[in-house]
């Protein structure tokens, strides 16, 4: 079925369309709640609230974009409103001094995406949101800044010191 079909269906509330796309998108959509959850059972908590918006606000797709795009920001706001509930975001060492310059930073091409995902469990909420958003998302720090409610110095900070704490974690496992 072609994606402006399964659309069209989804926005009759047709429940086979709504199985397609919950078949066609439910993996990929669970490994983004996942990066933001550490529990397997909070990310399936996501994931199902967040299928349920899409099903119930498919009349906001407003066409323009990526529909995956569109699933994947729904699915992100869910893995964030589910974080909060679970555990407050806590951004220690705001006041980590912040620069503009891009550094060199990168995850070694041998590491499993199980490993990485592992990697990332081991950050502080505030530092793997963050890194989430910006490396993984491709959003700005202004758009982290205002979905999280922080200030854009508080989410490049937490990203340097996120960058910084993978790249101990790494060290200790010998990278």
């Amino acid at each position: 079925m072609s994606e402006q079909s399964l659309i069209e269906r989804l926005q009759a509330q047709d429940r086979q369309a709504q199985k397609a796309l919950y078949d066609r998108y439910a993996a990929l959509m669970f490994s983004v709640c996942r990066r933001y959850l550490k529990s397997r059972e909070d990310a399936e908590d996501a994931l199902v609230s967040g299928m349920y918006k899409v099903f119930t606000q498919i009349e906001s797709y407003a066409g323009s974009g990526s529909f995956e795009g569109w699933i994947r920001r729904v699915m992100v706001n869910e893995a964030l409103m589910k974080l909060r509930k679970v555990q407050p975001l806590v951004f220690p060492g705001e006041e980590a001094m912040v620069n503009d310059h891009p550094d060199s930073f990168s995850i070694e091409a041998e590491l499993s995406a199980r490993e990485i995902l592992n990697l990332l469990d081991q950050l502080p909420n505030g530092y793997r949101t963050v890194f989430n958003l910006y490396v993984l998302e491709g959003f700005k720090h202004q758009e982290i800044a205002d979905m999280l409610g922080i200030s854009i110095n508080t989410s490049k900070s937490q990203l340097i010191l996120a960058k910084e704490k993978l790249r101990q974690l790494l060290k200790t496992k010998g990278y």
